[in-house]
């Protein structure tokens, strides 16, 4: 009589790398291959220049789309042209994608954004899948259930020549968040939080998996935010388990399965998830109650405290590496230990990026300026993740909202997250925004870059400083 054995307990992240695997490499790196692959016009006009060079075609251009994204103007109207330092690799994107039959969102295009905003409203990230793409916030796409890999240049082109990527496998992490989240909060909060308790190196070498109950009660947008600022948190990757919400969200869109393709998509989608007693490399215990409304300090994500906090002081850190880089942040950053955030002067207000773009960002921020004003020395950007959200924006009156108060309202792209196109801030300014990064000269050489969530940004455009816990209240809480 035969034994049976009982299946071990895996991991999410496990079940998802095995069914992507190919074969175990000699040099001890995994052959996976890749479902999506999405290009932005940065990473891949050298790509393709290599694949030429080596007599190759791309194998599954179905499986790939490109869109302008990183160096594109925002202003509204814009083409190729608008942004001259940018042209020739905007319109090498468009010839390569057209010649190799990729399909080609444009600045012309209706359906134009940022790579990790549109990958996930087309449809082309689903649960279980693995996506690739040259920029390192692909893990944006692990709130549905994705494994969001970033890439470099040649990778790129492996891709593009063989659908396949060789990895060197993550270890296993799981961050479990328990506790009450005060009302308010938002994603953003949540992960500048998790980034300040372990720090920039924290994830190091891991793909983490969110999870525990405040997780499961985040939207599908809020999961994109959380998962999108794993790479600061050094991660290789970060996602969720998808659930219901993710089934309705992902129903209907341009490249999710359709008719009965979806209803056997989804009862496997419903199986994605870690099995009970599945071990973990490493676990981390996350308290909600402690939370409050984030704003960083300095220029790493993890120099964060609450928009009640203050500056810490260098001279009470121990690790001497540790006190002069946080000597080096203070320095840069035009600070002074023990200097209260809330009150700090700002320049200029941006919400936008990849982190928080979409339209449920737009709704919490537009609920706080509605009626009122930016300050007058302050400029004010809104710029929506995807000309897709910025139609849903304008249907529901939220650019007038944004308008009326003094916000510039821009046509889609990563404009001021990144200093390749015309939105800078300008030399020695302060900027507030929802970006994911606030390293020196990010936003533009010596710009001082504060990250926080688009209700903290909104309220300190409204006032031109860092606002303090009691100024981030929805207009009914302030009309009481």
């Amino acid at each position: 009589m035969s034994e049976t054995h009982a299946k071990p307990a895996q991991t999410l992240f496990d079940k998802i790398w095995n069914a992507h695997l190919i074969r175990h490499l000699d040099d001890g790196r995994d052959l996976v291959f890749v479902d999506r692959h999405v290009l932005q016009e940065t990473t891949c006009a050298q790509a393709f220049r290599k694949l030429r060079a080596s007599g190759r075609t791309v194998l599954y251009p179905d499986l790939t789309i490109a869109t302008q994204d990183h160096i594109v103007s925002t202003k509204p109207g814009r083409t190729e042209d608008s942004n001259p330092t940018g042209r020739e690799l905007m319109q090498l994107m468009r010839s390569n994608a057209m010649s190799s039959g990729i399909r080609h969102y444009g600045v012309d295009h209706p359906s134009q954004g940022i790579v990790h905003v549109i990958a996930p409203e087309l449809g082309l990230a689903l649960p279980g899948s693995l996506l690739a793409c040259g920029d390192s916030h692909t893990s944006t796409v692990g709130g549905l259930g994705c494994l969001g890999i970033g890439v470099g240049t040649s990778e790129v082109e492996h891709v593009l020549a063989t659908q396949t990527l060789a990895l060197s496998k993550p270890k296993s992490m799981r961050i479990v968040y328990h506790g009450t989240l005060q009302a308010g909060l938002t994603a953003k909060d949540l992960i500048l939080h998790t980034i300040g308790q372990i720090g920039v190196a924290g994830g190091r070498g891991y793909a983490v998996e969110y999870a525990g109950p405040v997780i499961e009660a985040l939207g599908v947008e809020a999961r994109l935010t959380l998962c999108n600022m794993s790479i600061e948190l050094g991660a290789r990757l970060g996602f969720i388990a998808p659930d219901e919400q993710v089934l309705t969200y992902l129903q209907g869109r341009e490249f999710s399965p359709k008719g009965n393709a979806f209803t056997q998509a989804c009862a496997y989608w419903r199986q994605l998830r870690s099995d009970t007693g599945a071990v973990f490399d490493k676990e981390v215990q996350i308290d909600c109650s402690l939370i409050s409304h984030q704003v960083s300090w300095g220029t790493t994500p993890e120099d964060v405290v609450s928009v009640d906090g203050i500056v810490p002081d260098p001279a009470t850190v121990e690790e001497p590496a540790r006190r002069e880089r946080l000597t080096q942040a203070i320095t840069y950053m035009d600070l002074q230990a023990g200097q209260k955030l809330a009150g700090l002067p700002i320049n200029v207000a941006f919400i936008g990026s990849c982190t928080n773009s979409r339209l449920s960002d737009l709704k919490l921020a537009a609920e706080l300026v509605r009626g009122r004003h930016v300050a007058s020395d302050v400029r004010a950007l809104v710029v929506p993740g995807s000309m897709s959200v910025k139609r849903e924006a304008e249907a529901l009156g939220l650019d007038v909202i944004f308008r009326d108060a003094g916000f510039e309202w821009r046509d889609a792209g990563c404009s001021m997250c990144v200093s390749i196109n015309e939105d800078v801030v300008p030399p020695g300014a302060r900027c507030i925004a929802t970006t994911n990064r606030n390293f020196e000269n990010r936003q533009g050489p010596k710009s001082r870059t504060h990250i926080a969530s688009p209700a903290v940004v909104a309220v300190a455009a409204l006032n031109g400083c860092i606002p303090d816990s009691a100024m981030i209240q929805p207009e009914a809480e302030r009309s009481r």
